[in-house]
């Protein structure tokens, strides 16, 4: 028998900790009924496809390691997701960069200005208030 050991998530290279975190949060997804589907190139904008066992519901999904908004991703419906201290955020792109541009600052400053997208390792206080409502519960017990 092969002998397992649990790897440290820091030495893994950026294309690994992709990897490991869309089989981490696949195993969320599949306690709200969702079965994901990886995609070799980003299609759309989307890293991989979340199917809900209502037939109807289909996610087409991004994944980050932050929060992050980005002018090349409005109008895909693609939903965004980052985990923050051991919580995942999918949040529904165009929505949160309606608010965003409403309600902060964001749209003026140079990141959303010149480089056309925004991202921050940890949101303010005001942007992680609105993002609690996309919140999930790593730990659900069944």
């Amino acid at each position: 028998m092969v002998a397992l050991e649990l790897i440290r998530y820091a030495d893994l290279n950026l294309r690994q900790k992709e990897n490991y975190n869309f089989q981490r949060f696949s195993g969320v997804l599949a306690k709200y009924g969702f079965v994901t589907m990886r995609l070799s190139d980003d299609w759309h904008g989307a890293d991989f496809l979340a199917q809900h066992i209502d037939g109807k519901t289909l996610l087409l999904v991004q994944l980050k390691s932050r929060f992050a908004i980005a002018q090349k991703y409005i109008g895909k419906n693609l939903y965004i997701c980052f985990l923050l201290k051991s919580a995942w955020y999918p949040y529904p792109h165009d929505m949160l960069v309606d608010w965003v541009l409403k309600y902060t600052n964001i749209g003026n400053t140079h990141s959303w200005k010149q480089q056309k997208h925004y991202s921050v390792p940890s949101p303010s206080l005001h942007l992680a208030g609105e993002l609690e409502k996309y919140w999930l519960e790593p730990n659900i017990q069944q």
